[in-house]
């Protein structure tokens, strides 16, 4: 304790001094400072970096070297003269990967919800072991998506624990990665299968704060439990719900390690999502553009911005509508 005052007895001559030259409400910033200069240097540095990157063109990595093109990149990505028709773009991988990303989000976003909705209502009930099954949920969470991904790898390869199991039973080996309908189906399936437990856990954590008064006589009134469900739980439930569907949204929108991991973006194009065309285009392919990358990227940030803008609207909508009631 002698030594940490003796330490602050040391710095109480510059606090002093700030205090005089910037005024008792401005001295804050004397605390803050070291942690600005920090998150600007590699957060928004990076983004204006990406900037110049994104308006300038030619292969060179250091941006003074680097001929301004203006929006060119973003005309390369959107030019197409039928959006419905993917060849006729005329970068028809990234829209191939938009639509991959649409496709994925739409779907996996949507099962998430509902399983996450379920298990968290099964979860809060009385039932044998809830310790253990909410700790068996959760699990997956802790892992590294890497890991996640090396370990279903493993079992969906072609030599792999599943196959040997159909084998075993006198059935075909199945190609799990290597067909582009279960590739896709996997890619979904071990996201949700990782992530899930993160999502219940918010709406257990929201389930747990609605009164047990309002069950109570809802009992009394012999309700139903699907009018409980919604009229009470689902209404109460709602701001956990919206944060559950947008941090889904996004994490969906920005999938990429354990798809680049278990599929490598394959068959063909069939898992290739915006984060990996921006990966492969600026990094992994030979001739490295990362103008285009840059430009992908931006357009990706737009409509992350927009998702969280929406969240931040539906978050104030649905609070204002619980005071009203």
């Amino acid at each position: 304790m002698r030594l940490i005052a003796f330490f602050f007895n040391l710095l109480e001559p510059f606090f002093r001094l700030g205090q005089k030259l910037l005024g008792l409400q401005r001295v804050g910033w004397l605390f803050v400072t070291p942690n600005l200069v920090v998150f600007g240097l590699f957060c928004f540095l990076p983004i204006l970096i990406n900037l110049v990157y994104a308006v300038t063109g030619g292969v060179n990595l250091m941006p003074f070297t680097r001929p301004f093109t203006g929006a060119e990149n973003f005309a390369i990505l959107f030019q197409c003269d039928n959006y419905l028709d993917l060849s006729t773009c005329r970068k028809d991988i990234f829209w191939r990967a938009v639509f991959n990303t649409l496709k994925f989000s739409l779907i996996q976003v949507g099962l998430m919800v509902l399983l996450s909705l379920a298990t968290a209502l099964v979860l809060n009930r009385k039932i044998i072991g809830r310790g253990f099954w909410r700790g068996v949920f959760f699990y997956p969470v802790l892992l590294s998506p890497v890991v996640v991904a090396l370990i279903w790898k493993w079992l969906l390869q072609s030599q792999g624990a599943f196959n040997a199991g159909l084998v075993a039973w006198g059935s075909a080996p199945i190609e799990w990665l290597t067909d582009s309908g279960w590739a896709f189906f996997w890619t979904v399936f071990v996201s949700i299968w990782a992530h899930m437990g993160f999502y219940t856990l918010i709406l257990l954590a929201g389930l747990q704060a609605i009164p047990k008064d309002l069950y109570e006589a809802a009992e009394m009134d012999r309700a139903s439990p699907w009018r409980t469900l919604t009229r009470i739980t689902l209404p109460l439930l709602m701001p956990n719900l919206i944060v559950v569907l947008v941090l889904a949204a996004i994490r969906a929108v920005q999938v990429f390690d354990e798809v680049f991991v278990l599929t490598g973006g394959g068959p063909g194009s069939a898992t290739t999502f915006i984060v990996q065309f921006i990966y492969q285009t600026g990094f992994a392919e030979q001739i490295h553009l990362y103008g285009l990358a840059a430009a992908a990227s931006l357009a990706l940030a737009f409509f992350l911005i927009i998702l969280t803008l929406a969240q931040l609207r539906l978050t104030r909508a649905s609070e204002a509508g619980q005071k009203v009631r």
